[in-house]
């Protein structure tokens, strides 16, 4: 029986503000008052009642004679709360004999005019447990079946089938009427409730009605038809031959007009039917239910049912069919739906149908680029991607996808812009034949770069695959438009020597609204107090000049690496004109000279930085005096380096696929049985059945194994002393975004303990949701109390309690216990999170707060200790293996995790020994922790502070933590 078609009266607690009057005052409101104050001495009453005071037999017969005879709705409607809950029985057991009279009262209700009256007393009659009660209102609420209104009528049939299920015997043919009701009734609720009935106490019954109309079950209301769905899918299941008879009213039901029934008869018809057919409707259904709901959480729902039904082979074929319609679902606004869509359509495009899909999200490129929400430039982000897989798994569209892909190169958007630079990178080192189309659109569209990364990446990408003389002259003729005019510094000069006033006031105003930036390292950059950025045409300038003079000189130290790169390969193009050579080499040293120069004079916002200007200084040096090896190192290795990175990339992608197909078992896989399973701890002969058996009931010896600190009792807490009069200790179980304390509290005193009261407070983003109802504990008695504590964010917090109780026939004042305060642990709420590098450094930059933790550890290896942080601090390594490959002083890596509540922490480890050459000399470094509140970043870093000295057992290298 359905929640809603249930009696559901709530009873009414004790409010700590109500003063509860005698039992003579409640009768003289009985016998003198009207029917209000009735109402008020019966509620009070009710408290009493709730609050364990026991009631005199003679205050039963006052609310006999002076409540029931009331017409009074409200009244009436009290009294059903205190027949409820007032006792029925005497202490042997047998029913009351003023219970006779009461009996009457619900029979003369059955009877009542008012469809109210009667339908209220029909849904309090569920909750009877008394048969001697029920019995001789059989006849009445028989002939409430045939009553005028739907609502006396509805609650009939739930009052039999309850009386049926609990008393058979006294409606023995209750499954008869209700069919019989059934055939006749033209309510859509009572039909409900009567097929409800039928399809848990007979079955047949319901078939043979089902079979009878099966042909206008779509013309039925919605509430019946689900009830039908799960009785098909119910009969089904237990009778396989019953399909074919009922699987085309599935089929039928797949279009009503309720989204609900849409959506339980597409579940049951892909689980009665694995037929081609029958998949393709219900997947179909799915996506009309995702398009056309609002509701982006039903959206998300019915998404999960698809990616489920995927993972069948058999439905992943059909599905492929399909994918032109589920990327219908994109025109909807929810960001995770997009995203969610996306990587199903991925999953299920194949060779057919990429070419439609590639149009597809070419429109929905276009769709975006007017777009400047924050949603939408992470959607671009995620169609860039989309294409990006799609490009590699087909190589034959990457000729379409190249051009259109190249326009975000200049988006404002830097999400967008970066994935379209990872797609054209891998594209073009695996992708050969693409590589003299994506060259010369980079060559086309590098100036129009507005991001100094992207700039960096692009002309990282132009000096990498350029391999002919012409493509090296016109990369260099691109870089020195980039540049503009040289020297720099000169240049600059001139043109401020030539402003007027009013750019001067400009420059002097950018200079008292300049803030301190923040490098890609995170350090605090230097800033020049000669900083003269504002300038009329500022616009104007090139990109590069525009990035350098803007402090990017990061950029700089990338430029000498790419430039490097175009002398070596020009070199060995053109072996013998040395003359040529040495030229281009000069040309190219003018160029970072100039650059070298800028960093110094204090014209950018920022100074070049020490690394920056050694890299630079080490560049020319080799440009001028020449390295042996140096073109295998420019030429082959870092080549090398990137074939590395990609494939430790395609591992991390198939890795994330494979734990998604954990659930997939081998056929052949043997099945293990815990009775006959082989135990390390087994003494010789002993028979393996017996001890499973000891042990299920409990008799045999506990296990030396068994850890305490992982069940349960290892984690309730005392809260109050064994002397104190009130004992109390509390289970406290975290689920997602709830608190749940189980307190169990003791009375260990001789008295009757009133009112006790469990009340709490919450320090940090906790929040109690509803105070804990008082109760009354009989001497020596205990009881259970739960509290439920909504989290806001994840934060260490404490809970504070106190137990504040009143001694029975005591004058003193209200008794209270102090509590031991709850710790709530941060590492409750956080979980390893995947981020990818780019979207680190964003996060990095926005994230306001930052807690610097120095390394103080007696762990002498550095990947241990790297993976004793990954352990303590539920956070994933970002740094893969082949980056901490290898053997060295110093280390440094990144980890990222997500709270519940969508919070992300990010953490920065550098560390190195003190003495390189000795294994046992101790580790220095700082751990930096940045999170977007600053209660995260605290509280990890206090984490870290006490668990960093603390070796953990079996804590393992990071290759393997952090996997």
């Amino acid at each position: 029986m359905a929640s809603s078609e249930l009696p559901c009266y709530t009873l009414i607690h004790v409010p700590n503000d109500v003063e509860l009057p005698s039992e003579a005052q409640l009768k003289e409101k009985f016998e003198k008052g009207d029917d209000k104050s009735r109402c008020d001495a019966l509620k009070k009453l009710i408290y009493m009642i709730n609050s364990g005071e026991k009631m005199s037999p003679g205050m039963l017969m006052y609310v006999i004679r002076f409540c029931l005879p009331s017409n009074d709705h409200t009244l009436k409607k009290v009294l059903l709360l205190f027949w409820e809950i007032v006792p029925k029985t005497n202490p042997q057991g047998k029913l009351l004999h003023e219970m006779i009279l009461v009996c009457d009262a619900y029979r003369k209700d059955l009877q009542h005019p008012n469809e109210f009256v009667r339908g209220s007393t029909l849904r309090f009659l569920c909750k009877l447990k008394e048969p001697e009660l029920l019995e001789p209102l059989m006849p009445a609420i028989r002939s409430c079946l045939e009553h005028r209104h739907s609502y006396v009528r509805r609650n009939a049939v739930c009052a039999i089938f309850t009386i049926y299920r609990n008393f058979e015997f006294l409606i023995p043919d209750a499954p008869e009427l209700v069919s019989n009701f059934l055939e006749g009734e033209q309510d859509a609720a009572c039909k409900r409730n009567a097929f409800m009935m039928l399809l848990h106490v007979d079955q047949a019954r319901a078939l043979d009605f089902l079979s009878g109309c099966i042909d206008q079950v779509t013309q039925f209301g919605d509430i019946l038809q689900l009830i039908i769905v799960e009785l098909i899918y119910k009969v089904c299941h237990t009778n396989p031959s019953e399909r074919a008879r009922f699987i085309r009213c599935v089929y039928n039901l797949l279009q009503s007009q309720s989204p609900a029934v849409r959506y339980e008869a597409a579940g049951t018809l892909i689980t009665l039917s694995p037929a081609a057919a029958a998949i393709k409707a219900a997947a179909s259904a799915y996506i009309e239910l995702i398009v056309k709901e609002s509701d982006n959480n039903v959206k998300l729902i019915v998404l999960d049912r698809l990616m489920e039904l995927r993972s069948n082979a058999a439905s992943e074929r059909v599905l492929q069919e399909l994918v032109m319609d589920i990327l219908r679902v994109l025109s909807s606004p929810g960001f995770e739906v997009r995203k969610k869509t996306l990587s199903l359509a991925l999953d299920l495009v194949s060779s057919r149908n990429v070419e439609d899909m590639v149009m597809f999200l070419k429109k929905e490129i276009s769709k975006t680029s007017n777009e400047s929400a924050d949603d939408a430039a992470r959607y671009r982000q995620e169609l860039v991607r989309t294409l990006h897989t799609a490009t590699i798994k087909f190589p034959d569209v990457a000729s379409q996808i190249v051009p259109v892909l190249m326009e975000f190169l200049s988006d404002d958007s830097e999400l967008a812009a970066v994935s379209v630079v990872e797609f054209v990178r891998e594209a073009v080192h695996k992708l050969p034949h693409l590589k003299p189309v994506i060259v010369q659109s980079l060559q086309e569209g590098l100036l129009a770069i507005r991001k100094p990364k992207i700039f960096m990446s692009a002309l990282w990408i132009l000096g990498s695959y350029c391999d002919t003389t012409e493509s090296i002259n016109e990369v260099m003729h691109l870089v020195k438009q980039s540049v503009g005019e040289l020297p720099i510094v000169d240049s600059e000069l001139r043109l401020l020597e030539g402003g007027d006033e009013s750019k001067t006031e400009d420059v002097k105003a950018a200079q008292k609204t300049q803030k301190q930036l923040v490098t890609a390292d995170g350090t605090y950059a230097a800033q020049s107090s000669l900083s003269q950025t504002t300038r009329t045409g500022e616009d104007n300038r090139p990109p590069m000049r525009r990035f350098l003079l803007d402090g990017e000189f990061f950029l700089g130290a990338t430029l000498s690496t790419i430039l490097n790169k175009l002398a070596e390969r020009h070199a060995k193009i053109n072996r013998g004109k040395q003359a040529r050579v040495n030229a281009f080499k000069a040309e190219i040293m003018f160029i970072l000279s100039s650059v070298v120069n800028l960093g110094k004079s204090g014209l950018s916002k920022n100074n070049i930085t020490e690394d920056d200007l050694d890299r630079m200084s080490t560049t020319i040096k080799v440009l001028a005096e020449g390295c042996p090896g140096a073109e295998e190192i420019f030429l082959e290795k870092c080549r090398e380096s990137l074939e590395i990175m990609l494939a430790n990339k395609h591992e991390e992608k198939q890795e994330e696929q494979d734990k998604k197909k954990k659930n997939h078992v081998e056929v052949d896989k043997t099945i293990v049985f815990t009775q006959l399973s082989a135990r390390a701890d087994q003494v010789a002969g002993d028979n393996l059945f017996d001890l499973s058996l000891s042990q299920a009931l409990g008799t045999a010896p506990k296990s030396s194994k068994f850890d305490f600190s992982s069940s349960k009792l290892g984690k309730v807490i005392q809260l109050a002393g064994f002397s104190d009069p009130v004992y109390a200790e509390a289970y406290v179980n975290v689920n997602q975004y709830d608190i749940v304390l189980d307190v169990l509290i003791v009375n260990q005193t001789a008295d009757t303990l009133q009112n006790v009261s469990l009340e709490l407070s919450t320090m940090g983003d906790l929040k109690l949701v509803e105070k804990p109802t008082p109760c009354t504990l009989a001497p020596h008695d205990f009881t259970n109390i739960k509290a439920t504590i909504k989290v806001a964010s994840a934060e260490n917090g404490v809970i504070f309690s106190v137990i504040s109780y009143d001694v029975r026939g005591s004058q003193s004042d209200r008794n209270c216990v102090y509590l031991q305060d709850i710790k709530i642990d941060i590492m409750d709420y956080i979980v390893p999170g995947t981020v990818t590098d780019t979207e680190f450094r964003q996060m990095w930059n926005d994230f306001e707060w930052e807690n610097k933790v120095t390394v103080n550890t007696p762990i002498k290896n550095l990947r241990e200790f790297l993976g004793h942080i990954s352990a303590i601090t539920n956070m994933r390594c970002l740094t893969g293996d082949a980056a901490l490959a290898g053997e060295c002083g110093f280390l440094a890596a990144n980890f990222c995790a997500h709270s519940i509540f969508g919070e992300d922490a990010l953490a920065n480890v550098c560390i190195e020994k003190a003495n390189p050459i000795d294994e046992e000399s101790p580790i220095l470094g700082h751990i930096r922790i940045r999170a977007k509140s600053q209660g995260m970043a605290l509280t990890l870093g206090d984490k870290i502070n006490i668990a960093q000295r603390e070796r953990k057992k079996g804590t393992r290298p990071i290759a393997l933590a952090a996997a």
